[in-house]
Parts: structure tokens; C-alpha cells; sequence
């Protein structure tokens, strides 16, 4: 059984389209969970059926926290499952599910796998990331693409767009740092686990279309204060003091900058760096 984990934020005409692009003849096992942030969007509960479970998180939780939510409730459900999570502007390619199904049955022993995920235009837009703690570089690249002969291939991290958790290679429940609302979660959750041991790679042989910031570009400034919280916290964590110092006096010029050419983007990277030392 694979249970898909999505995150609705008024976003329930996109989550039909994620669920139409598997076939409803198809023979794999699995459900949908829907983790509803936005609980006046009452258009969601117009597809819940007996394989689309929706759980209320009676306000918005951010993504992780959000995520957590799902994970708990498949974990007691069966802690031997294997969860999809998947954004909701997303969408799977074809026979992606058959894939998915019959990779995990040839290579059990990882516990978190990446999918390649495509742009609407058939571009790459993630394959796989990097991460420098020398320099605090958190690089997102086309890991894959030097690999395509391997099954998968070792990365640091992988985008939470599409990402398989394993439950089998875990004692308790994974979960995602609550301290997190948007953005780097998953950055976060691999590095964790993979410093406990856990495999993280990434893998060609399936993929998903994504609608980059489809959502969140929405609201432009919550967008930046989000994320540049979320990247000052994953620096703390995950980096030396000198790193981060040099990176926020970079970062806090640069928004500056931008608040006279980008002012939702400028007074968004400010709010963060100031919710961040009130945090």
C-alpha cells in the first residue's frame, strides 16, 4: 500500500487534477490523504470517497507540521506503509505509481527517496540537492543526470514536492521539526535522518510534474517571510557561527536593496530576519 500525503491550501482544483493522473483502473494499492490548512474551502469534501481520507487540521499549520499530521495517522494505521508526499500543485506522470511500486519492491533498504520532477514544459526542475556546510551552500541540482545508468543516486537531500518515506526503516514515526512553517522542512528532515543513518537518494526511473510557486506566489510577501526564516533556522542548525553571520549581514543588505526595485520581496526577507530573532 503507498499513501499519498497532500497539503490543501485552497488549492482543491489542483488536488483533482493530482488524483486524475492515476487511472482508476489502476491495480496498485494505495490512498490519499488530504491534510486540509484552509478548512473554509468547503469544495474539498466534493471528492472524498472511501480511498480519499481528509483530515482537519482546524488552521493552518504550515507544510510540516501539516505533513506530521498525515504521517501520524498512516503510522498508526500501518507503520509498515510507505508515504508519498506530494504537493498539491503536482501532478504524476504516466504509469509513475506502477514504477514507484515495483522499485520499492526491488530496493526496500532505502528510507527516503526523491523523485525527478519536471516543469510543465518537460524541463528538470529538481533532481536531487547538495548541500555545502562549509560555506552554508544549499544547492539544488540535476543529480541524476550524471547517473542515469544507476537506480538511484546518494544526495543530501530531496525536495518534500515528491518525496517517499519508508516506514519500515523507522523505529518511530518520521516527522518533520515543527519549528518550520514553509520552506527547508525537507531540506531539514533529510539532513536529520540521514545523520542518523537512513539513505536518502534520488531516482530517474519515475517523476512528477510541478507548477513551481503556483500557490505561493499568491502572497508574495509571506512568501519571502517564510522563507527566509526557515533558511536563518536551517543555518543555525546546520551550519558554524561564522557562516550564518556572514550569510544574514548578506542577506539583510540585499534586502534592503530590494525593498526600493521588489517591496513585497524586500519587507518579506526583512519580516523573516526579524521573526527569526524574536523565535
Amino acid at each position: 500500500m503507498i499513501y499519498f500525503i497532500t497539503v490543501n491550501y485552497f488549492s482543491s482544483h489542483l488536488i483533482t487534477k493530482l488524483i486524475h493522473s492515476i487511472p482508476k483502473n489502476s491495480k496498485c494499492y494505495h490512498q490519499f490523504i488530504i491534510v486540509n490548512n484552509s478548512p473554509d474551502d468547503a469544495s474539498l469534501y466534493q471528492m472524498k470517497t472511501d480511498d480519499i481520507i481528509i483530515l482537519e487540521s482546524e488552521t493552518n499549520l504550515g507544510f510540516g507540521r501539516a505533513c506530521n499530521l498525515g504521517l501520524n495517522w498512516i503510522y498508526k494505521q500501518d507503520n509498515k506503509a510507505t508515504v508519498w508526499l506530494i504537493n498539491p500543485d503536482s501532478y504524476l506522470l504516466e504509469n509513475a505509481l506502477e514504477k514507484a511500486t515495483k522499485f520499492l519492491e526491488s530496493y526496500s533498504e532505502l528510507s527516503i527517496l526523491g523523485t525527478t520532477i519536471y516543469k510543465p514544459t518537460e524541463e528538470i526542475w529538481f533532481a536531487g540537492g547538495r548541500f555545502i556546510p562549509k560555506t552554508g551552500t544549499i544547492i539544488s541540482e540535476t543529480v541524476v543526470k550524471t547517473n542515469l545508468d544507476l537506480a538511484y543516486t546518494d544526495c543530501d537531500w530531496v525536495s518534500g514536492c515528491s518525496m517517499l518515506i519508508n516506514f519500515r526503516k523507522f523505529k518511530s514515526c518520521p516527522e518533520f521539526d515543527p519549528a518550520y512553517f514553509l520552506y527547508y522542512e525537507d531540506f531539514d528532515f533529510c539532513l536529520r535522518y540521514a545523520n542518523q543513518g537512513h539513505l536518502v537518494v534520488i531516482t530517474s526511473n519515475f517523476g512528477v510534474v510541478h507548477q513551481p510557486s503556483s500557490i505561493t506566489n499568491r502572497k508574495i510577501f509571506d512568501k519571502f517571510k517564510h522563507s527566509t526564516y526557515s533558511y536563518l533556522l536551517t543555518l543555525e542548525r546546520h551550519t558554524k557561527f561564522w557562516v550564518r553571520a556572514r550569510r544574514l549581514i548578506r542577506l539583510i543588505f540585499h534586502a534592503i536593496i530590494l525593498i526600493f526595485i521588489k517591496p513585497s520581496v524586500g519587507f518579506g526577507k526583512l519580516y523573516g530576519v526579524l521573526l527569526y530573532f524574536k523565535s
